[in-house]
């Protein structure tokens, strides 16, 4: 948590105060239903997302009585719409020869055939000879009252008593025809009510109507399947379920439905309609008619043993198609098939309490109003942006893979309205500082450096710490000569041009522009950010900006007429560095005897005849993927002990790299013969390299001054006798 004492209680204050207001703001609406229609749009989304990752289980079949079915009969059989119940009868009797392990016709019966009478009569014997059948009645809230018609309402009528007593209530009830309705084992009720948007998500699992409770058609197939294996088919119709009203929950022999405050399942889709496992109306009866004959059948009756088998439509014309969150227009049948498949494998969703949803809607508008007050920068802010924001989502999957409806638009809401209220309280609050730190220091600083001080501005108060620098000095070779031809206006273009050039490689690198003299350049790294590797940024920024000044030294030469060349110096040591200076104004710099060593390595390298000389410290500091040589053991002046000075090398092209390779061998075993005193053979050495490289010339002079006057004391090093 960056920043001093009082500037963290500022902005935790803030937090609060704007996590507080966001989440009464968001939990108000919540709470006048402002946001029940997208809640339910982002539920569908989720339904959609996590679908595929569930199979639905084969134990529930679909036959669907669609087009193709449709125009086979009209095409194969001559038989139009509506069809003769004998068809139904049909299907029947292939699901009994399957022995499913019950079937349930999401059709309703409601006026005798108009093929006849003996058309309901043969279907009804059939419906009754098949056992386990659930057939469909449809209870609504249609005004006026209707008496119970027990020789239409199923073998199995379930009496209400005890806490079935608080079952939703119907008034009317529309019952299939006796033939239909007696013959069947339990009637279900296929009115599924849709949410106020119009899309199928629930299933009441059961309701009453007088004193009876009718299942919806998924339980009752369930039932009929319980019953007629308990009882066996034909004293089935003498027994009766198990089931019990819970506070929550609905209980259905042992199993559990949970239940939504309105007393609704809710439905957990699976997979999508390609994955479950459907057959045509048609190929079912293409199937029971071969096998009549003796023939071989289109599906296989194994395909459906001991499976629940709904039957409805799904042909556009015949009006049963519903929105559900997979699909706007879904067959009824399958929203049903769907609770049942959820009664089976028990993992119907649950919808969170109203206390989880408060909770996720806080805990959104805190988290958020929390990470943007204490982000330091633009770049951490928009990083919290990117994380927070998605949170809710995160939390709303992993909830409905763990079977939660849990909020998601609410705690988005809440998470948006206090990101964008704590940026505007942290702007108004810090903005102003945050704009003087960064006018002040952007021609020094690089953008890193910049943010840490505007994370903790406390850094700007005079004082210093010791730190461990790489330091960098660098001047341009003959400037003074160079700017006497110069007009002011035509120096101050060029200076400009140059020293951006330099700063942006520095600042590139993570340097901090101690200051600018003239033509000179001072920098430092790792301070006040830190930096591991911060002399091989320093060396690296050296190596960058000699290759950058030889590819403007061209565009140079065309304004001034000269050549510009650039020396440096590098060295790392302990350094004093903060912000030195009055109270009312000072800099950011360095003190130090590492900082006087760079400055005169700079001006060193005019006696080598380099142009870029760090010091064995920074050397030692170095990875190997940096090549060195050794120049010299140099005396500089204001020094006691000698220093061991290095020049970098640029890298070089492949086809001059084994002739430069041999060039600085030439040069360390010249050297060396330097170091051991022998100059007349040193000096053969460095003359023979000499018009090759500069350096070897300066020895050679030097090697010269040494035979003519040999040194009485000799140690190697070369004593500097000017700065």
């Amino acid at each position: 948590m960056a920043g001093s004492p009082r500037e963290r209680r500022n902005r935790l204050i803030r937090a609060l105060a704007v996590g507080a207001a966001a989440a009464a703001a968001v939990l108000i609406l919540w709470a006048l239903g402002g946001f029940e229609r997208l809640e339910k749009q982002s539920y569908d989304s989720r339904v959609r997302l996590l679908a595929g990752a569930e199979q639905p289980s084969d134990e529930v079949v679909l036959v669907l009585l669609d087009q193709a079915s449709l125009d086979w009969a009209q095409e194969e059989q001559s038989i139009g719409w509506p069809w003769p119940r004998e068809l139904y009868a049909y299907i029947l009797m292939f699901l009994q020869r399957a022995e499913v392990a019950s079937a349930a016709f999401d059709v309703l019966y409601l006026e005798p055939s108009g093929y006849g009478v003996f058309d309901d009569e043969s279907f009804g014997a059939q419906i009754a000879e098949t056992g386990p059948f659930a057939g469909a009645l449809f209870l609504s809230r249609e005004s006026g009252s209707e008496a119970l018609r027990p020789e239409r309402a199923g073998r199995v009528q379930i009496s209400v008593g005890g806490a079935l007593t608080r079952l939703p209530e119907f008034p009317r009830a529309q019952f299939p025809i006796e033939e239909v309705g007696g013959n069947s084992l339990l009637l279900g009720n296929v009115n599924a009510a849709a949410d106020s948007d119009g899309v199928y998500r629930r299933i009441a699992p059961a309701a009453r109507f007088h004193d009876t409770a009718f299942p919806s058609i998924g339980l009752a197939a369930y039932l009929a399947a319980e019953l007629a294996g308990e009882f066996g088919a034909a004293r089935a119709g003498d027994a009766q379920p198990s089931l019990a009203l819970e506070r929550g929950r609905f209980e259905v022999n042992g199993r559990s439905i949970p239940l939504d405050r309105h007393g609704n399942a809710l439905l957990r889709f699976k997979g999508d309609r390609s994955e479950r496992t459907t057959f045509s109306a048609a190929a079912v009866l293409q199937s029971e008619l071969r096998l009549q004959a003796g023939e071989q059948p289109v599906i296989d009756p194994e395909e459906l043993r001991g499976r629940h088998v709904l039957f409805g439509f799904s042909a556009p014309g015949l009006f049963d198609l519903r929105p559900s969150p997979l699909a706007a227009n879904t067959p009824g049948v399958e929203i049903h098939a769907t609770f049942l498949e959820n009664l089976v494998t028990e993992s119907f969703m649950r919808a969170a309490p109203a206390a989880v949803d408060v909770l996720l809607i806080v805990a959104a508008a805190f988290l958020a109003a929390f990470a943007v007050s204490f982000a330091g920068s633009t770049r951490v802010t928009v990083a919290v942006y990117a994380v927070v924001l998605p949170l809710p989502a995160i939390v709303a999957l992993g909830a409905y893979a763990a079977g939660w409806w849990t909020a998601l638009a609410a705690p988005t809401a809440a998470a948006g309205v206090a990101l964008a209220s704590s940026g505007i309280a942290n702007y108004a609050t810090e903005g102003r500082q945050r704009r003087f730190i960064k006018n002040a220091f952007s021609q020094y600083l690089s953008p890193a450096v910049i943010e840490n001080l505007i994370n903790e501005p406390d850094r700007l108060k005079l004082g210093g710490e010791r730190r461990e620098l790489s330091i960098f000095f660098s001047d341009l070779e003959g400037f003074t000569n160079l700017s006497e031809g110069l007009s002011p206006e035509e120096l101050t273009a060029l200076l400009n041009e140059y020293l951006s050039a330099m700063t942006d490689i520095i600042l590139d690198e993570g340097g901090t522009i101690d200051k600018y003299e003239g033509d000179a350049i001072i920098a430092f790294w790792n301070a006040p950010l830190t930096f591991e590797d911060h002399a091989e940024r320093a060396v690296r920024a050296a190596l960058r900006c000699q290759t950058t000044l030889a590819e403007l030294r061209p565009q140079f030469y065309e304004r001034v007429g000269k050549e510009l060349r650039m020396r440096i110096g590098l060295n790392t040591g302990p350094a004093v560095v903060g912000n030195m200076g009055s109270r009312n104004r000072f800099d950011y710099t360095m003190l130090g005897d590492a900082v006087n060593l760079a400055a005169r390595l700079e001006g060193i390298n005019k006696q080598f005849g380099t142009y870029t000389m760090i010091s064995a410290d920074t050397a030692r500091a170095l990875g190997p993927e940096l090549e060195l040589r050794e120049l010299s053991r140099v005396a500089v002046v204001g020094r006691a002990e000698p220093v061991t000075v290095y020049e970098p090398l640029t890298p070089t092209a492949p086809d001059t790299a084994e002739s430069r390779r041999r060039l600085l061998a030439a040069f360390a075993e010249a050297l060396q013969l330097y170091y051991d005193g022998a100059f007349e053979r040193a000096l053969a050495a460095f003359e023979a390299i000499a018009a090759h490289d500069p350096p070897a010339g300066r020895y050679a002079a030097r090697c010269r001054e040494l035979i003519a006057e040999p040194p009485a004391d000799w140690n190697g090093v070369w004593v500097m006798t000017s700065k």
